[in-house]
């Protein structure tokens, strides 16, 4: 007889500790679009494990890429010494960036791309002679990981409450409006006009020439999928390009084909100046991140830092880890031998029908899509922030088998790319009838 799990000792990240280990929800197994809890049930992922999981769980060929690395080499460091899967890894990623962001830095997550790229931009300013631009201006609303530099320039205000004042940063508003916007099909048409206010409010209080960069996300997913209005992004480029300011795209969500295309900067048509990825990099199966940098910004390190001298200071002992090169070459591999992108560019528009047929549900207030994600807000409980949507989340998972995402009372569902008609109705068929049982 096996022995019960002591939970005691692990400390969960973003996770209610006391309430989840009065009734653990445990997965053991994945494979394709299911994962195996621990008392034997098929568990549909809906959130392609946390939004990461495009290709689907247990890739045989990017399996088989890591296992055979981990025999070759386990680990070889990048500080003044390389192994070749790194360069290989970072031409691959490149090959599928937007024109002139070529420039590929490894990390190992989300966050640790924001840091990089916030702290890339600072040093690009420095070291161009421009050494006052130290400002950050993020949005309200905003997530962009849990380092110092991220929970600065993000939004939310949980993240930093607890941590005392971070680097000098100012936030846009967040342009979801309910009142104009509700049950869109794609993007708002209302709200472009919101991007005006980086430099009507914020440069005009700050000076432009003190800031240094501007970061969003494409698409806000984390907190409740809040999708930019017609024209916003364009806004904000020529902003940022009036003023010499540099703009991040958080692409940590919007990367590898969530939208049908490379990246969210390719289905907007707008081009930032560095580009973070992660999650779906490696399809989740090992820990990689990166910041693409346009090839201007890079040529400045290169040109003007002293001969043979560190360009930059900064990086990872893990960066560009033979394991993460390994699997990072064969996701993008799978990505574009089984036209993963293209598949889900095409599955979108029957994805939206099914989250709009929740219109009209019991406490259902409003459902926005883009792409292969859906936020369905529902009304709270007075009193109870969160607690219908956690409610949905846990029936979800005892009742119907399906794992979902929720912030506050916002359901997010963000599938594997490879999800069939069938498993969108299996999904939204199980949220509706929860939805009709709710009291």
């Amino acid at each position: 007889m096996s022995q019960p799990l002591d939970t005691s000792h692990l400390w969960m990240p973003f996770t209610a500790n006391r309430q989840f280990k009065a009734r653990p929800r445990m997965l053991v197994a994945a494979s394709g679009m299911y994962y195996t809890s621990d008392d034997g049930r098929q568990i549909l992922d809906g959130t392609a494990g946390l939004w990461c999981v495009n290709a689907g769980h247990g890739h045989p060929k990017i399996t088989e890429a890591i296992q055979k690395q981990a025999a070759a080499m386990d680990y070889a460091p990048l500080f003044q010494i390389g192994h070749p899967l790194a360069f290989e890894a970072a031409t691959a990623l490149a090959g599928i960036a937007p024109t002139g962001l070529n420039r590929v830095f490894f990390c190992n997550d989300g966050s640790e791309g924001v840091d990089t790229a916030l702290k890339i931009a600072l040093a690009y300013h420095r070291i161009r002679g421009d050494a006052g631009r130290t400002r950050l201006i993020g949005r309200e609303r905003a997530y962009h990981g849990v380092g110092f530099g991220g929970i600065a320039v993000g939004g939310i205000a949980g993240n930093r409450k607890q941590f005392g004042p971070g680097l000098a940063a100012d936030h846009l508003r967040h342009p979801l409006d309910i009142a104009k916007n509700a049950y869109s099909r794609g993007l708002p048409l209302h709200g472009a006009e919101m991007a005006d206010e980086l430099e009507q409010r914020l440069l005009a209080l700050h000076d432009p020439s003190t800031v240094a960069a501007v970061i969003v996300e494409p698409l806000q997913g984390s907190t409740g999928v809040i999708l930019p209005p017609q024209g916003y992004l364009e806004k904000l480029r020529a902003i940022c390009d009036k003023h010499g300011i540099l703009l991040i795209f958080d692409e940590v969500i919007t990367g590898f084909g969530r939208l049908g295309t490379a990246f969210g900067a390719d289905f907007f048509g707008v081009q930032p100046d560095m580009i973070v990825c992660a999650k779906a990099l490696t399809n989740a199966a090992v820990p990689m991140g990166a910041v693409i940098v346009h090839e201007k910004i890079h040529e400045t390190f290169m040109q003007m830092a002293p001969a043979d001298s560190i360009e930059l200071f900064h990086g990872y002992t893990y960066s560009g880890h033979p394991l993460a090169a390994a699997a990072a070459i064969a996701t993008l591999d799978v990505y574009r031998e089984e036209q993963l992108f293209q598949r889900a560019a095409g599955m979108a528009p029957y994805f939206e029908d099914a989250a709009h047929s929740l219109k009209g549900l019991p406490f259902v207030k409003d459902v926005r899509n883009l792409g292969l994600v859906a936020g369905v807000e529902l009304e709270g409980i007075a009193g109870k922030p969160g607690a219908r949507a956690y409610e949905l989340f846990t029936k979800a998972f005892w009742e119907k088998g399906l794992l979902t995402r929720v912030t506050a009372d916002i359901l997010a569902l963000s599938p594997p790319l490879i999800i069939n008609k069938a498993q969108v109705d299996e999904m939204f068929g199980s949220i509706a009838d929860i939805l009709k049982g709710m009291k």
